[in-house]
């Protein structure tokens, strides 16, 4: 890194993956102590601010997002991907998530930065998810040895068409961290899930909704945030996660029963805005609880058909591919696969502000 970011900059890719927006970063050109790294980090993205207006990034949660990649020490995957969730309007940077929306543009990253070369007509990637522990595949077109972004692959929640990038995440854990289908939390019956990303599922009825309000509607009934809040610190602990009020995990979902033709209708707290879609690791949470008898999910879904949940949310429907499946001991294991789109935005070097 120079030893004057602020007059040199640094090279970053801006890049969209999935429905979300992050800068992208090869680890090398960023410091190797955290707090020095985090606080230039949110010199780059503007914060603390509601509008990040002397940074890069886009006022809201799903477009304030760091990947930090660099090629793996292991003999198990060829890339590590490290997420950060950069706050807003708070001076936090946050690692106790990945995020299945980002992954989507590691592989076409680190093939335009060459740490991996490419391979003619597609190139497969195994990547490390840092924050997880867990391990992705994810397979790129690549033509003519380059990263072709062009394709036919839509995705609810971004517009026009991309190049259909197919993404499966292995989990070593258990997909219930309690064990338990159902627990009872803060006077509410709960589900607690990691299929890649901890959740808490909850029936929409018991918080007095019906299930279908936009995001905008569920900001701004303050009661309603508050009960919700009020479950996601006393579940946390339970899940592994310490400190949850400076975390932006567990995620909270209020589930219904299906409306538009999907299995189950997902409104989802990430966790104090409302998601206007559904995030990759978090649809694969949730579709992995519509598959275990006795969830939360499972009560409220529609029967799946074969391999596939498909999810309603505010964008419109997300296409889980998700399994749960219980091992010798009883104990539920999952695995889930998606195929979406990434494009690069942007490259440069991007200069952060000389001080917060």
């Amino acid at each position: 890194m120079p030893a004057d970011a602020v007059r040199a900059g640094i090279p970053c890719m801006l890049m969209r993956g999935g429905t979300s927006k992050g800068a992208y970063f090869v680890a090398t050109d960023l410091p190797v102590d955290r707090a020095a790294r985090d606080d230039l980090l949110l010199r780059i993205m503007g914060s603390p601010d509601p509008r990040q207006i002397d940074g890069i990034g886009g006022a809201h949660p799903l477009t304030s997002k760091v990947a930090i990649v660099s090629v793996s020490d292991t003999d198990d995957a060829d890339i590590d991907y490290l997420f950060l969730q950069i706050g807003v309007d708070e001076p936090v940077v946050g690692d106790a998530q990945t995020c299945g929306n980002l992954l989507a543009g590691i592989g076409p990253f680190a093939i335009e930065r060459g740490l991996i070369p490419a391979v003619e007509p597609e190139t497969t990637l195994r990547i490390r998810l840092l924050n997880t522990g867990d391990t992705a595949t994810a397979r790129v077109p690549t033509p003519d040895g380059a990263v072709d972004y062009d394709g036919d692959l839509a995705i609810d929640g971004v517009p026009g068409v991309g190049c259909a990038i197919d993404l499966s995440v292995t989990r070593e854990a258990a997909v219930l961290p309690t064990g338990n289908a159902v627990d009872e939390i803060a006077g509410h019956r709960v589900t607690l899930i990691d299929n890649g990303m901890p959740v808490v599922l909850l029936d929409a009825t018991e918080f007095g909704i019906e299930g279908g309000e936009t995001p905008a509607e569920l900001e701004e009934d303050e009661d309603l945030r508050a009960e919700v809040e009020r479950v996601r610190l006393a579940a946390a602990p339970r899940m592994g996660v310490q400190d949850a009020g400076g975390q932006t995990v567990p995620k909270m979902f209020l589930l219904s029963p299906p409306a538009a033709g999907g299995d189950l209708r997902t409104r989802a707290f990430i966790p104090h805005r409302v998601h206007t879609s559904i995030g990759v690791l978090m649809a694969a949470s949730v579709a992995a609880g519509a598959r275990i008898p006795g969830t939360i999910a499972h009560a409220l879904a529609a029967p799946p058909q074969g391999d596939v949940t498909v999810l309603e949310h505010p964008g419109g429907l997300f296409t889980a591919r998700a399994e749960a499946m219980q091992d010798e001991a009883g104990i539920w294991r999952g695995a889930s696969a998606s195929e979406r789109t990434a494009r690069k935005l942007f490259d440069g070097r991007v200069f952060p502000r000389p001080r917060r």
